[in-house]
C-alpha cells in the first residue's frame, strides 16, 4: 500500500512538471507592476486590461526566455493620483515601492495622471525598469521628456495616444461638422488638471487658425458637482460646438445640464470619462444621449478595426461582465503582448536589451498596427489601422455607443439632437 501511494506521488508529480501548465507556473513569474488610480475610470479599466492579458498569456504557456517557459504576475498598487487633493508624491511612493517591495521586472499601466507620470520618470531612470504608459497621460511633455533627454529616459514608452494627436482627430471631426450641418462656434470647457488645460490651450488656437469661431476656454476644478454657469455663458455666446476635457466622473452631470437646458450646442468630449463608459445611458437616464467622446483607441467601443478589435472587445465583457470601457482598456491589453514579444525577441528580462527589441517593435494589435517612435518611444498614430494606432470617436445614440470617427473604422455618422437641427 505504502509503495502504490509514494508511485502515485511520483506519478502526480511528473504529470505537473512536464504538463506546460505545471512548468509555466513551476517557473519563476516575470512580475509586472502596475501603479494605477483603481478607484477611477482610468485605473480599473487599465487593471481589467492587463489581467486579461496576463490570463490569456499564462493559458497559453506564459513567455518564453532563455529556453524557459515563465508566466506573468500582475502586482497593482493604487497611486491615488487621479483623486482631487491627492499629492504626487503618494503616486511616486507607490512606484518605488513596487519596484523595490513587489521586485516588479517592469512597469505597465501608469501612474496615470499626466502631472504623476511624468514625476515618475526619474525614478524609472534611477532603477532602469521599462515603463509603458498604457492609460491617462495624454501630456506631450511625456515623449518629449524621452527625446530630448534619450539616454536618461529611454525606459519610457507609451502605447496609446497623446493630446497633439488628439487635437488632430478632433479638428478634423470638427471640420466634419461645419460641411455637414455649418457648425463654426466653439466654447472650450476644460478640467483644471495638465493635459486638460494645455490641450484645451492648444484647440483654441489651432482652431482658430482653421478658421472656426474660438469663443472662450472655461477652467473646472476636479470634483465640481456644478456646471449650469458655463453652460449658460457657452449658450449666451451662442456657441454651437462644447469642447470638454474631463476625466472626473463628475462630467456626467455637465452632461444632463446640457441636456435638461437644451443647450443648443454639440457636446464633444475630447476626453470625457463619463460618456466612455457603457454605463453613461443608464446613469444619465438618457439625457446623455448625442454626446460625442474620443475613447482614444480602437477596442474601447465596439468596431471592426481589425480582426482582433471585436475577439478583444468579447473576451472583455466575457471575463468582466461588462464592455470595454473607454481609454486604458484595449491599449493596456495590448501593453502586456506588446512587452511579451519584445522580452521573447530580446531573449532577456534585462531592461538595455528589452528597449531595443520594443523600438523595433512591429505587431497588429487591437487598434491597429503597433510601433514606436525610436526616438520619443511614443506609438504611431494614423487615421488607418493598417498604417497605425487609430483612434475611435463614439457618439450615443439610442442607448448604444456607436463609432462615428474615423471613416476606415466607424459603424454609423453624427447626429445633432432636435434643439439643434434648425
Amino acid at each position: 500500500m505504502k509503495k502504490k501511494i509514494l508511485l502515485g506521488v511520483v506519478i502526480s508529480f511528473l504529470v505537473l512538471i512536464i504538463s506546460p501548465l505545471g512548468f509555466a507556473h513551476a517557473a519563476k513569474p516575470i512580475v509586472l507592476g502596475c501603479p494605477l488610480s483603481t478607484a477611477f475610470l482610468y485605473g480599473w479599466d487599465a487593471e481589467r486590461g492587463i489581467k486579461l492579458a496576463v490570463e490569456e498569456i499564462n493559458a497559453a504557456g506564459g513567455v518564453s526566455v532563455a529556453g524557459e517557459k515563465r508566466p506573468f504576475k500582475v502586482e497593482v498598487i493604487d497611486t491615488r493620483d487621479l483623486e482631487p487633493g491627492v499629492p504626487v508624491s503618494e503616486a511616486l511612493l507607490a512606484v518605488e515601492k513596487l519596484i523595490l517591495e513587489k521586485k516588479a521586472d517592469f512597469l505597465l499601466g501608469g501612474p496615470v495622471r499626466s502631472e504623476a507620470a511624468l514625476a515618475a520618470m526619474p525614478l524609472l531612470s534611477k532603477y532602469k525598469k521599462i515603463s509603458i504608459v498604457s492609460t491617462g497621460v495624454l501630456s506631450p511633455k511625456y515623449s518629449a521628456m524621452v527625446q530630448k533627454h534619450y539616454d536618461k529616459y529611454k525606459y519610457c514608452f507609451r502605447i496609446h495616444g497623446e493630446a497633439k494627436w488628439l487635437v488632430g482627430e478632433i479638428l478634423t471631426c470638427f471640420k466634419i461638422l461645419k460641411a455637414r450641418f455649418g457648425l463654426n462656434k466653439v466654447f472650450v470647457m476644460v478640467q483644471d488638471v495638465a493635459h486638460a488645460r494645455t490641450a484645451g490651450k492648444i484647440i483654441s488656437k489651432v482652431a482658430a487658425k482653421k478658421g472656426f469661431e474660438v469663443l472662450g476656454m472655461e477652467i473646472f476644478p476636479t470634483g465640481t458637482s456644478d456646471f449650469s454657469m458655463g453652460l449658460l455663458k457657452a449658450k449666451k455666446k451662442k456657441a454651437e460646438i462644447l469642447n470638454i476635457w474631463m476625466d472626473m466622473p463628475e462630467s456626467s452631470i455637465l452632461l444632463k445640464q446640457w441636456y435638461q437646458m437644451k443647450i443648443p450646442a454639440l457636446p464633444f468630449g475630447s476626453t470625457l470619462a463619463a460618456a466612455e463608459q457603457p454605463g453613461f445611458w443608464k446613469a444619465t437616464e438618457g439625457k446623455g444621449e448625442y454626446t460625442l467622446c474620443n475613447v482614444v483607441n480602437a477596442g474601447n467601443a465596439p468596431s471592426e478595426a481589425t480582426p482582433w478589435t471585436m475577439k478583444f472587445y468579447n473576451a472583455y465583457k466575457k471575463r468582466w461582465g461588462i464592455a470595454p470601457e473607454g481609454l486604458g482598456s484595449s491599449s493596456s491589453y495590448m501593453a502586456v503582448y506588446v512587452l511579451k514579444n519584445a522580452i521573447e525577441r530580446a531573449n532577456s528580462l534585462d531592461s538595455d536589451k528589452v528597449v531595443p527589441a520594443l523600438e523595433k517593435t512591429d505587431v497588429m494589435g487591437v487598434y491597429g498596427r503597433l510601433r514606436f517612435n525610436p526616438k520619443n518611444h511614443q506609438v504611431i498614430p494614423a487615421m488607418d489601422p493598417a498604417k497605425g494606432a487609430v483612434g475611435s470617436v463614439l457618439q450615443w445614440q439610442a442607448g448604444k455607443r456607436v463609432v462615428v470617427f474615423p471613416k476606415s473604422i466607424a459603424t454609423g455618422q453624427i447626429k445633432l439632437p432636435p434643439w439643434m437641427k434648425k
